[in-house]
């Protein structure tokens, strides 16, 4: 209860500062940062790193300076880029706390004084007027036509009319003042506002490494592994059959460098780059470089309806009128010119007269623009209507009447104009206009309007009902009585044309998406069932259905849930977890403040660049430049593109690393002299490690790339048969290898020349390789050679260095090689293409078959 000293005077200085004693300032506090420095050195303890710095010592080791350099920049720029992402992710809360209003008007002593909005305290009495943002959550205890924007709370775009009475009665904090003015008793400060309840939920969301990381993170510990225990045995093996201990301890190391792929970090940040640059074409920009590997093992979309599934643009498509349902695309407009007055003196869009074209000349509220425009096509109109128009009094919307009345007074006569939500409208009519005459509304006739009405609202229409009186005017609530119904307009918001396709392809790639959103049940059903979302009503669940059960009985039941419908900020987090306690990778859309947990909550945080606010955009891993679905979609397929082109060069990169490896390891098994010299291996790492699997991260996407099914959340990098053929190709290179070295002492060529035909094989067999993973699924033959070019020019280069370190004398003397005829190419080429061409063949008759 307000006492009459308090209202009058508000609180006293010395009772305010007992209270903010007490209850603390209002302000969102955060928990404990980490410190920067702490944030830069965890970024170095990464075992992938680790290998790097170590490849860096054994480099240093075998004095190639220039390797140890580029390994230290890599180690850097990783390191850099780790650092900026995990720190921007620390801005959300900044971004919520800056749209709390920083200074605000209190009364205090009894006099109105402008104070700091962190010094307000519960009980304070504080004045708002329009503009204003409100600096605490309260309870309005004078009111003037308020109308306040809560889009940041509820993503709605419509104002709130608020009263002093009744559950509008409530203003939170960071929501705006868009008209009237009143003064609000302050209920709840800081952490306790519902500004402060969604902060505390965004601090308690923990942060998940990327799959990427992960797999990257096991590559590297596999790696290190198999690099030591080959090299410590082919060193071994070297030593007990007599060879000289430092010359196998430098071949050992030589392997080590080929063994371990160095490249690989960089390759990866150099791919989710290029991924990022081409989203960024298709208006998704990336805020967070993981988030683009994350994207292509998508298995759950949710996405907001409004503007994202639809365009924002509403249109009048129907209207029920003189007992029937008039398709005003097909058909003419009905002449009513009570419904066309309606439309345009029941609304508080802002109107100019200059200008023709009528999108221009009318801006307000989507549904209200729909009408007016539905019935006037130019200025020149409207005004006819408007200048011999006084509006003399109204009762704005709001959410319980879900009416608004406006009385106008026109040529000395006043009437009463409503629209509103049909049910509501109805049951407060008494009479019908009907083919001109106004007759007495029967119970059938009431039953007749509202099936028509079910039959608009089933085919996605929002429906707008208008009414009006001519008698007993009065200035009060009991305005809304004994009125006229006239019409119902079925409003479409259109979905967008490209989603449709866009949710087709969702299907195809068994990527699930789910509608969220705060409208009505059948609303959300057919709109959802027009853009093949969902088939049936059952799929369809409401916020107050989900109430009902707990976070296990819904994680049970999510599964077979296409559209949410009436949903909370807690409904939104309580959807998202479920999703991924089902082993989803889940992507989720939002715009307002209270989207923000959500979108956080997400593997994948979807915010809007037209409409979001900053708080979920720092929120979120991914921007919508154009807020619309079908660019998550090819967020997505971009996303399964650049995981593709990973898998590429980690198949490209470790088959030859272990062809390398075991060239030298069953040399030394089989008592054989070193088939190739520790400069020939660092320079088999040179020719074939860098360019050619650069060239395979911006390979283009296979034509079935989005007709698989999505990755398993822990699915490893080496899963779906990739282990395998790395083993395989590495044994069968390694071999083809060793034979080139064999057939050349079998003919008694002298051991430079057998070691240039086997550094011959080894390099180009890796170069026919690169070809062969440029897919998974279909062989070379398939393949079209010339779509990249990079590869072409990277193989190219290749080559050249192969022919400079042969027929070039100073590189002879420095690589230890010696010229070769046609017959030691032949044998050369033979066998290093064997194994593609079979490989190949064997892949594209199973694909036939």
């Amino acid at each position: 209860m307000i006492q009459e000293k308090e209202l009058h005077r508000g609180l006293s200085s010395e009772e305010a500062m007992k209270r903010l004693s007490a209850y603390g300032s209002n302000s969102i506090i955060e928990k404990k940062k980490i410190s920067p420095i702490f944030i830069l050195l965890a970024q170095f303890n990464d075992f992938i790193i680790w290998v790097l710095l170590a490849a860096t010592i054994v480099s240093g080791l075998m004095r190639e300076m220039s390797d140890a350099i580029t390994i230290l920049i890599i180690v850097f720029i990783n390191a850099v880029l780790g650092f900026i992402q995990e720190y921007r992710t620390e801005k959300s809360l900044e971004a919520l706390k800056s749209l709390a209003a920083p200074t605000c008007k209190v009364i205090r002593d009894g006099k109105v004084r402008v104070v700091n909005a962190e010094e307000i305290t519960i009980g304070d009495i504080v004045l708002l007027e329009a503009g204003d943002r409100i600096p605490a959550d309260g309870v309005l205890i004078e009111c003037s036509g308020v109308l306040v924007d809560e889009s940041l709370l509820t993503g709605e775009s419509m104002g709130v009319s608020k009263s002093t009475t009744g559950k509008n009665n409530y203003v939170y904090m960071g929501t705006t003042i868009l008209k009237g003015r009143g003064k609000v008793k302050i209920a709840q400060i800081g952490m306790k506002t519902e500004m402060g309840k969604i902060a505390d939920m965004l601090q308690s969301i923990e942060e998940e490494k990327s799959p990427i990381k992960i797999k990257l993170n096991h590559l590297g510990k596999i790696m290190v592994v198999i690099c030591l225990v080959i090299c410590a045995a082919v060193t071994a093996l070297g030593i007990l059959r007599g060879q000289p201990v430092g010359e196998m301890f430098l071949l050992g190391v030589s392997l080590a460098v080929a063994a371990i792929p160095e490249g690989l970090p960089a390759i990866v940040t150099v791919s989710l780059a290029l991924g990022v640059s081409r989203m960024l074409k298709r208006n998704a920009l990336i805020r967070k470089l993981p988030a683009v590997e994350t994207l292509g093992c998508t298995s759950v979309i949710c996405s907001d309806k409004t503007g994202t599934l639809t365009e924002n643009k509403m249109s009048v498509m129907a209207i029920f009128v003189d007992g029937k349902i008039v398709d005003i695309i097909k058909d003419k407009i009905p002449e009513v010119p009570v419904m066309k007055k309606a439309c345009l003196y029941c609304s508080d869009c802002i109107i100019t007269f200059d200008g023709k074209d009528i999108n221009k000349l009318v801006q307000g509220d989507p549904t209200e623009t729909a009408l007016i425009k539905a019935f006037y096509t130019s200025g020149s109109e409207m005004k006819a209507y408007l200048d011999k128009a006084i509006r003399t009094f109204d009762l704005p919307f709001d959410s319980n009447r879900k009416l608004m009345s406006v009385v106008i007074r026109e040529g000395g006569k006043e009437t009463c104009y409503v629209k509103g939500a049909p049910e509501k409208l109805i049951e407060r009519c008494s009479f019908i206009l009907e083919n001109g005459q106004v007759v007495q509304l029967t119970n059938s006739k009431k039953m007749e309007i509202l099936k028509n009405i079910e039959t608009m609202s089933s085919k996605a229409l929002r429906c707008i009902s208008i009414a009006y009186k001519e008698k007993g005017i009065s200035y009060n609530n009991f305005l809304e009585s004994e009125l006229v119904y006239v019409s119902t307009l079925g409003i479409m918001d259109p979905p967008r044309k490209e989603v449709k396709e866009a949710v087709l392809k969702c299907r195809i790639a068994g990527i699930r998406p789910i509608m969220i959103t705060g409208d009505h049940k059948n609303t959300a059903y057919a709109v959802a069932k027009e853009l093949d979302i969902c088939y049936k009503p059952e799929e369809v669940m409401t916020g107050e259905e989900l109430e009902k059960i707990d976070d296990n009985d819904l994680k049970n039941v999510v599964s077979k849930i296409r559209v949410f419908a009436r949903v909370t900020p807690n409904h939104k987090l309580r959807i998202v977890r479920a999703f991924k306690s089902n082993n989803n990778i889940v992507a989720m859309t939002g715009d307002g403040v209270n989207d923000a947990p959500a979108v956080k909550e997400a593997d994948i945080g979807v915010s809007m660049g037209i409409s979001g606010t900053d708080v979920t955009k720092e929120a979120s891993s991914m921007i919508l430049l154009d807020d619309n679905f079908s660019s998550i979609v090819s967020a997505v397929e971009e996303g399964r593109v650049i995981y593709d082109n990973i898998r590429k060069f980690i198949r490209y990169l470790l088959s030859c690393n272990l062809g390398e490896v075991l060239t030298m390891f069953l040399a030394s098994l089989f008592y054989l002299e070193n088939p190739l010299s520790p400069i020939q291996i660092l320079f088999v790492n040179l020719a074939t490690d860098g360019l050619p699997a650069m060239a395979l991260s911006v390979d283009p996407p296979d034509i079935d790339v989005m007709g698989q099914k999505p990755r398993e959340k822990k699915e490893g990098i080496f899963a779906r048969g990739l282990s395998e053929k790395i083993v395989i190709r590495g044994v069968l290179i390694g071999t083809c290898t060793l034979l080139s070295f064999i057939y050349g002492k079998y003919y008694g060529y002298s051991l430079d020349t057998c070691r240039t035909m086997a550094l011959g094989t080894l390099v180009l067999s890796q170069l026919f390789h690169v070809f062969e993973c440029r897919s998974e699924r279909h062989s070379i033959f398939e393949i079209k050679i010339f779509t990249n070019p990079y590869l072409l020019g990277a193989v190219a280069v290749s080559v050249l260095m192969l022919l400079a370190v042969i027929y070039i004398d100073f590189f002879n003397n420095i690589f230890e090689t010696t010229t070769l005829g046609l017959g030691q190419w032949l044998t050369v080429i033979f066998f290093s293409g064997i194994i593609g061409i079979m490989n190949s063949l064997y892949l594209f008759f199973k694909t036939k078959k």
